[in-house]
């Protein structure tokens, strides 16, 4: 459960706010049903390995989901 406690332990300005930051991320998933772990290790393999190739707007977390569903198919067709 993420509740505003738990940022009281952020222990600086900087760190309260990654804190929201990762809170809102996975709070965004479960919205629109998505499974948080896979999302944040996809997006952020995709950063690594894809730097420069996609825009930004393709990572975003409502936009996810289309883009996994794009890939299977590529992959399926070339199968």
């Amino acid at each position: 459960m993420h509740n505003r406690k738990n940022a009281l332990f952020a222990g600086h300005d900087l760190g309260a706010e990654n804190w929201a930051t990762f809170v809102g991320l996975i709070e965004t998933c479960k919205l629109g049903g998505i499974n948080h772990q896979a999302c944040r290790t996809d997006v952020l393999t995709h950063i690594v390995l894809h730097r420069d190739v996609d825009p930004i707007d393709d990572l975003h977390t409502f936009n996810w989901g289309d883009r996994r569903l794009a890939a299977r198919a590529d992959i399926e067709q070339t199968a």
